[in-house]
Protein backbone atom coordinates (compact mmCIF):
# COMPACT_ATOMS: atom_id res chain seq x y z
CA UNK A 1 0.00 0.00 0.00
CA UNK A 2 1.67 3.27 -1.13
CA UNK A 3 2.64 6.01 2.28
CA UNK A 4 2.07 9.35 1.88
CA UNK A 5 3.18 12.24 4.82
CA UNK A 6 -0.55 12.47 5.44
CA UNK A 7 -4.01 10.90 4.52
CA UNK A 8 -4.83 11.81 1.16
CA UNK A 9 -8.01 13.78 2.01
CA UNK A 10 -10.89 13.05 -0.13
CA UNK A 11 -14.34 14.98 -1.04
CA UNK A 12 -17.81 13.46 -2.73
CA UNK A 13 -19.45 15.20 -4.88
CA UNK A 14 -22.58 13.53 -5.58
CA UNK A 15 -26.80 14.33 -5.39
CA UNK A 16 -27.43 10.76 -4.63
CA UNK A 17 -26.65 9.94 -1.01
CA UNK A 18 -27.01 6.36 -1.92
CA UNK A 19 -23.52 7.11 -4.12
CA UNK A 20 -21.97 8.91 -0.95
CA UNK A 21 -22.92 5.88 0.99
CA UNK A 22 -21.66 3.74 -0.98
CA UNK A 23 -17.91 5.55 -1.91
CA UNK A 24 -17.64 6.60 2.01
CA UNK A 25 -18.14 3.03 2.85
CA UNK A 26 -15.02 1.92 0.02
CA UNK A 27 -12.93 4.74 0.86
CA UNK A 28 -13.20 3.40 4.79
CA UNK A 29 -10.95 0.22 3.67
CA UNK A 30 -7.51 2.32 2.97
CA UNK A 31 -5.67 3.54 5.59
CA UNK A 32 -3.99 5.71 3.05
CA UNK A 33 -7.14 7.73 2.21
CA UNK A 34 -9.53 9.51 4.48
CA UNK A 35 -12.86 11.12 3.84
CA UNK A 36 -13.01 14.77 4.74
CA UNK A 37 -16.14 16.31 3.58
CA UNK A 38 -19.20 15.45 1.12
CA UNK A 39 -21.75 17.40 -0.79
CA UNK A 40 -24.87 17.26 -2.79
CA UNK A 41 -24.47 19.61 -5.31
CA UNK A 42 -21.98 21.78 -7.39
CA UNK A 43 -22.59 25.22 -5.34
CA UNK A 44 -22.26 23.26 -1.87
CA UNK A 45 -18.95 21.58 -2.97
CA UNK A 46 -17.76 25.29 -3.60
CA UNK A 47 -18.40 26.44 0.07
CA UNK A 48 -17.12 23.42 1.45
CA UNK A 49 -13.88 23.31 -0.13
CA UNK A 50 -11.96 25.72 1.31
CA UNK A 51 -13.42 24.20 5.06
CA UNK A 52 -12.33 21.13 4.43
CA UNK A 53 -9.38 21.73 2.00
CA UNK A 54 -9.44 18.41 0.22
CA UNK A 55 -6.80 16.75 -2.00
CA UNK A 56 -8.65 14.94 -3.83
CA UNK A 57 -12.22 15.55 -5.05
CA UNK A 58 -14.83 12.94 -6.71
CA UNK A 59 -17.07 14.68 -8.75
CA UNK A 60 -20.25 13.85 -10.53
CA UNK A 61 -21.37 15.37 -13.67
CA UNK A 62 -24.98 15.64 -13.65
CA UNK A 63 -26.58 17.48 -10.68
CA UNK A 64 -29.03 20.00 -10.65
CA UNK A 65 -28.63 23.64 -10.16
CA UNK A 66 -24.66 23.46 -10.50
CA UNK A 67 -23.06 20.69 -12.89
CA UNK A 68 -19.87 18.74 -12.46
CA UNK A 69 -18.49 20.87 -15.37
CA UNK A 70 -18.90 24.11 -14.15
CA UNK A 71 -18.13 22.76 -10.38
CA UNK A 72 -14.88 21.54 -11.64
CA UNK A 73 -14.21 24.95 -13.16
CA UNK A 74 -14.74 27.49 -10.39
CA UNK A 75 -13.09 25.08 -7.89
CA UNK A 76 -9.80 24.56 -10.10
CA UNK A 77 -9.98 28.28 -10.51
CA UNK A 78 -9.41 28.81 -6.76
CA UNK A 79 -7.75 25.42 -6.13
CA UNK A 80 -5.52 24.41 -8.65
CA UNK A 81 -3.68 22.56 -6.78
CA UNK A 82 -7.06 19.86 -5.99
CA UNK A 83 -6.89 17.14 -7.78
CA UNK A 84 -10.66 16.13 -9.34
CA UNK A 85 -11.76 13.44 -10.77
CA UNK A 86 -15.38 13.44 -12.61
CA UNK A 87 -17.02 10.11 -11.69
CA UNK A 88 -20.56 9.25 -13.60
CA UNK A 89 -22.24 7.10 -15.66
CA UNK A 90 -22.23 9.34 -18.90
CA UNK A 91 -19.71 8.58 -21.57
CA UNK A 92 -20.54 11.58 -24.29
CA UNK A 93 -17.33 13.02 -25.32
CA UNK A 94 -18.26 16.67 -25.13
CA UNK A 95 -18.86 16.15 -21.60
CA UNK A 96 -15.69 14.69 -21.25
CA UNK A 97 -13.94 17.68 -23.38
CA UNK A 98 -15.94 19.97 -21.23
CA UNK A 99 -14.69 18.65 -17.89
CA UNK A 100 -10.76 18.11 -18.90
CA UNK A 101 -10.71 21.28 -20.29
CA UNK A 102 -11.99 23.05 -16.65
CA UNK A 103 -9.27 21.14 -15.18
CA UNK A 104 -10.18 17.82 -14.41
CA UNK A 105 -7.45 15.50 -13.76
CA UNK A 106 -9.32 12.14 -14.41
CA UNK A 107 -12.97 10.53 -16.06
CA UNK A 108 -14.08 7.38 -14.74
CA UNK A 109 -17.50 5.58 -14.78
CA UNK A 110 -19.09 4.83 -11.79
CA UNK A 111 -18.73 1.27 -12.59
CA UNK A 112 -15.39 1.10 -12.28
CA UNK A 113 -13.38 -1.27 -9.79
CA UNK A 114 -12.26 -0.56 -6.47
CA UNK A 115 -8.74 -1.22 -7.42
CA UNK A 116 -9.39 1.33 -10.42
CA UNK A 117 -10.66 3.81 -8.22
CA UNK A 118 -8.11 4.15 -5.65
CA UNK A 119 -5.17 3.93 -8.07
CA UNK A 120 -7.01 7.43 -9.92
CA UNK A 121 -7.16 8.74 -6.21
CA UNK A 122 -3.78 8.01 -6.13
CA UNK A 123 -2.55 9.59 -9.13
CA UNK A 124 -4.48 12.32 -8.82
CA UNK A 125 -3.20 13.60 -5.75
CA UNK A 126 0.19 12.91 -7.22
CA UNK A 127 -0.84 15.30 -10.19
CA UNK A 128 -1.44 12.38 -12.58
CA UNK A 129 -4.46 11.85 -14.89
CA UNK A 130 -6.71 8.93 -15.20
CA UNK A 131 -9.22 8.02 -17.93
CA UNK A 132 -11.67 4.78 -18.39
CA UNK A 133 -10.90 3.07 -21.28
CA UNK A 134 -14.78 4.32 -22.43
CA UNK A 135 -13.62 7.69 -21.97
CA UNK A 136 -10.63 7.27 -24.25
CA UNK A 137 -12.35 5.88 -26.54
CA UNK A 138 -14.89 8.30 -26.61
CA UNK A 139 -12.28 11.15 -27.41
CA UNK A 140 -10.57 9.27 -30.20
CA UNK A 141 -13.78 8.89 -32.09
CA UNK A 142 -14.64 12.79 -31.23
CA UNK A 143 -11.16 13.76 -32.62
CA UNK A 144 -12.18 11.60 -36.15
CA UNK A 145 -15.59 13.33 -36.44
CA UNK A 146 -15.31 16.72 -38.88
CA UNK A 147 -15.78 19.97 -36.64
CA UNK A 148 -18.81 21.90 -36.60
CA UNK A 149 -19.49 25.35 -35.05
CA UNK A 150 -21.03 24.48 -31.57
CA UNK A 151 -21.05 20.78 -32.25
CA UNK A 152 -19.39 20.87 -28.70
CA UNK A 153 -22.20 22.49 -26.92
CA UNK A 154 -23.36 20.40 -23.77
CA UNK A 155 -27.13 19.97 -23.95
CA UNK A 156 -27.40 22.10 -20.95
CA UNK A 157 -25.27 25.34 -22.93
CA UNK A 158 -27.48 24.97 -25.81
CA UNK A 159 -30.63 25.28 -23.52
CA UNK A 160 -28.83 28.54 -22.14
CA UNK A 161 -27.95 29.54 -25.87
CA UNK A 162 -31.85 28.68 -26.37
CA UNK A 163 -33.36 31.24 -24.06
CA UNK A 164 -30.58 33.87 -25.03
CA UNK A 165 -32.09 33.98 -28.58
CA UNK A 166 -35.20 35.34 -26.40
CA UNK A 167 -33.15 38.12 -25.23
CA UNK A 168 -33.34 37.11 -21.36
CA UNK A 169 -30.37 37.85 -19.18
CA UNK A 170 -28.63 35.95 -16.99
CA UNK A 171 -30.50 36.49 -14.14
CA UNK A 172 -33.81 35.87 -15.95
CA UNK A 173 -32.54 32.62 -17.36
CA UNK A 174 -30.93 31.38 -13.91
CA UNK A 175 -34.57 31.89 -12.70
CA UNK A 176 -36.10 30.07 -15.91
CA UNK A 177 -34.14 26.96 -15.34
CA UNK A 178 -33.83 27.38 -11.43
CA UNK A 179 -30.00 27.89 -11.22
CA UNK A 180 -27.80 29.94 -9.70
CA UNK A 181 -26.98 33.20 -12.01
CA UNK A 182 -23.10 32.19 -11.51
CA UNK A 183 -23.87 28.83 -13.36
CA UNK A 184 -25.78 30.88 -16.12
CA UNK A 185 -22.29 33.06 -16.37
CA UNK A 186 -19.79 29.82 -16.65
CA UNK A 187 -22.63 28.80 -19.25
CA UNK A 188 -22.84 31.68 -21.26
CA UNK A 189 -18.84 32.26 -20.83
CA UNK A 190 -18.64 28.33 -22.43
CA UNK A 191 -20.91 29.05 -25.35
CA UNK A 192 -18.98 31.97 -26.70
CA UNK A 193 -15.63 30.67 -26.19
CA UNK A 194 -16.80 27.55 -28.20
CA UNK A 195 -18.70 29.33 -30.45
CA UNK A 196 -15.24 32.00 -30.70
CA UNK A 197 -17.94 34.82 -30.31
CA UNK A 198 -17.17 38.23 -29.05
CA UNK A 199 -20.55 38.91 -27.71
CA UNK A 200 -23.98 37.42 -26.59
CA UNK A 201 -25.43 38.76 -29.52
CA UNK A 202 -22.52 37.52 -32.02
CA UNK A 203 -23.15 34.17 -30.30
CA UNK A 204 -26.86 34.31 -30.83
CA UNK A 205 -26.75 35.51 -35.00
CA UNK A 206 -24.49 32.68 -34.76
CA UNK A 207 -26.70 30.01 -34.06
CA UNK A 208 -29.17 31.15 -35.76
CA UNK A 209 -27.08 31.20 -39.00
CA UNK A 210 -25.56 27.47 -38.58
CA UNK A 211 -28.97 26.16 -37.38
CA UNK A 212 -27.96 25.74 -33.96
CA UNK A 213 -31.26 26.90 -33.02
CA UNK A 214 -34.48 27.32 -34.68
Amino acid sequence: MPKTSHPIRVMLVDDHAMVRRGLAFFLDAYEDVILVGEADGGEAAIEMCPKVRPDVILMDMKMPEMDGVTATRLIHKQFPAVGIIALTSFKESSLIEDVLQAGALGYLLKDVSAEELIKAIRSAYKGHSSLSPEAAEALIQASRKPDRPGGNLTKRELEVLGLMTGGLNNTQIAARLVVSPLTIKAHVSNILSKLNANSRSEAVALALRIGLIT
